[in-house]
């Protein structure tokens, strides 16, 4: 669906330059824009080198690890229906240690895995079970310590100091999950109520 909106959305502006005699304009546009996107991709393979060489020192000194023990607990709590040695548990705690990281690249395909292992629980094929809605709702807000993807944009951007938005990214999606979390639970309540 989202494919059929950019596409109208490309067409109606191509249109309605072409009306106002400036598909110039458009010309001039996607060159630029194809220049700049291949600027930034160069900009952003080094810084993105380092910060992933950075994560991966952190994941030989043992810290990747030390975060999924402090998560282990937590995440047993909130994830109940979830038996503690499957899979799907294991996937949960990676997904969400990589996105406290801010390895956003890392995060997709890790949680399409723990999602496919709670699929494998998931007595009614159909519906998403409550432990899938609540892991979509926690990667959504994202609790980021380091949000290295973010820094990385804003380094290859020009930022004078990329790295300042740390302190406010770990207050709001702090904030974030901590308040998704309790909607999580006040849903649950009156869902099972009714």
């Amino acid at each position: 669906m989202i494919n059929v909106i950019w596409a109208a959305f490309l067409i109606i502006g191509i249109i309605y330059a072409a009306i106002n005699g400036n598909i110039d304009i458009i010309t001039k546009s996607v060159i630029t824009a194809a220049e700049s996107s291949v600027t930034l991709s160069f900009k952003l393979i080094g810084v993105m080198c380092f910060w992933l060489g950075l994560m991966k020192i952190a994941e030989k000194a043992g810290i990747v690890k030390t975060i999924t023990k402090i998560l282990h607990p937590i995440m047993k709590h909130i994830f109940r229906n979830i038996p503690e040695n499957h899979p799907a548990m294991g996937a949960i705690i990676m997904t969400i240690s990589a996105n406290m990281l801010g390895l956003g690249n890392a995060v997709t395909p890790l949680g399409i895995k723990a999602m496919q292992e709670m699929q494998n629980l998931n007595g009614n094929k159909e519906i998403a079970t409550p432990a899938m809605c609540t892991f979509l709702a926690i990667c959504t807000t994202g609790f980021t310590i380091v949000p290295a993807t973010v820094i990385a944009l804003r380094s290859a951007a020009g930022s004078v100091s990329p790295e300042e938005i740390v302190g406010v990214t770990i207050v709001v999606s702090l904030f974030t999950t901590i308040m998704v979390l309790l909607f999580d639970f006040l849903c649950r309540i009156i869902y099972y109520r009714i």
